[in-house]
């Protein structure tokens, strides 16, 4: 029998409140917050995501709209809203080390997979049993996605593939277990000659290196694949229809993305940054006040556009510019924040000199370039922005 939208809400309370009983929310000031966009989790950190996704599937909350035949509970959209909302309450493990896998990977390969690879992985996914990664950049495809080299070919009898190639900036390929792979099966013509899998990440063949960021992190990979073998049931979608999917999870990832400009991350908590201003004495600069302004702005304005989305795709509509929206919001509003802090910090940003936050706030300037190429590109966006909402002719190509 479904219960009713507070009957369910009710009980999420409880489960939060018996999973998050130990858990304190780190205050502005306490010394303990760390910032930086592109941590590399620690196995420390990824280890709190796997259990609290453990907890939370197993009391229904982890697919709670998702197929009952897969592990979902089967609820209709609105208790997920109504769970996220509560969830946004509770001090709970963050969710980056698994973001790519539910946000992406999971609803990627739950729209086209065929039974056997949802059979084997979907279920696995939700609960974080498995964990998965976006194989899609290559080293010389820079922003053009269908230019990828790695090649899958079939054996004769119809059979297994064999994929080989190399794929870089993969977000934590070096703890996953699954990924989702564009490759290429044909000469031509472009765009229709791409196929996607799911490829296990254990599999022979499949070496993972890491690369270090100028934070001294370690978020990013690179994989190369050696004759690695998948069988067929593991394609998603026809062959040659792999443009199709690679398009469906960067819709994924950019919803996913998107929701962060206003506030998703935690990072834009306006009310805490307001108390970490006053504690530092300086809100009573107007320099500092207008900062505080534009993020504010950005970030109302923001979720203004998030929930027209949503209102869209629950009227049974379908995403259009706002996924590409979302993430040159996120961009902005990142940088506004980035610039607001570094006006208030001054020359403390630069050393430890005992000022609240200060090393927690000079990783994230450091890390904030990087949103403007994670995610596609901001130029990248801008074009799909320009060219297929608003109808402006495409760019001509440079003379040679």
């Amino acid at each position: 029998m479904t219960p009713t939208l507070e009957e369910f809400v009710d009980g999420a309370r409880v489960f939060l409140e018996s999973v998050t009983a130990d858990r304190v929310r780190v205050q502005p000031g306490d010394g303990k917050s760390r910032y930086v966009l592109f941590s590399g989790s620690t196995q420390e950190e990824i280890d709190a995501a796997i259990a609290y996704q453990r907890a939370a599937f197993d009391a229904g909350y982890g697919w709670i709209s998702g197929p009952v035949e897969y592990g979902g509970a089967g609820l209709p959209s609105r208790y997920e809203k109504a769970f996220a909302t509560v969830e946004r309450g509770y001090a709970i493990p963050s969710k980056g080390p698994l973001s790519v896998s539910l946000g992406m990977v999971a609803p990627t390969l739950a729209q086209f997979g065929t039974d056997e690879a949802k059979q084997r992985w979907l279920r696995g996914l939700r609960r974080a049993d498995v964990i998965g990664c976006q194989l899609f950049s290559e080293p010389a495809a820079g922003s053009d996605l269908a230019a990828v080299r790695t090649k899958a070919t079939q054996d004769s009898d119809g059979g297994e593939w064999r994929l080989t190639g190399q794929k870089v900036w993969t977000t934590g390929a070096h703890y996953a277990d699954v990924g989702i792979i564009l490759t290429r099966t044909a000469d031509g013509p472009r765009h229709r000659n791409l196929t996607a899998f799911a490829v296990d990440m254990h599999a022979p063949g499949v070496e993972v290196r890491p690369l270090r960021q100028m934070t001294g992190e370690a978020d990013f990979n690179e994989v190369f694949l050696t004759d690695v073998r998948i069988p067929d049931a593991w394609r998603l979608g026809e062959v040659g229809q792999g443009w199709s999917v690679a398009i469906a999870m960067l819709m994924h990832e950019r919803g996913a993305i998107g929701g962060s400009s206003s506030g998703g991350s935690g990072l834009f908590r306006m009310d805490d940054l307001a108390a970490w201003i006053v504690g530092l004495g300086r809100h009573e600069d107007p320099a500092v006040v207008q900062a505080y302004a534009r993020v504010y702005s950005g970030v109302t304005a923001a979720k203004a556009m998030r929930a027209r989305a949503d209102a869209k795709v629950k009227a049974g509509g379908v995403p259009g510019p706002e996924m590409s929206l979302g993430k040159l919001a996120l961009t902005e509003n990142l940088r506004a924040l980035s610039d607001l802090v570094s006006l208030a910090l001054g020359p403390n940003l630069a050393a430890d000199s005992g000022r609240p936050q200060s090393f927690a706030w000079a990783e994230f300037v450091l890390s904030v370039p990087g949103m403007r190429i994670g995610g596609g590109t901001d130029e990248i966006h801008r074009n799909t922005v320009a060219e297929r909402s608003l109808g402006l002719p495409k760019d001509k190509p440079a003379a040679v």
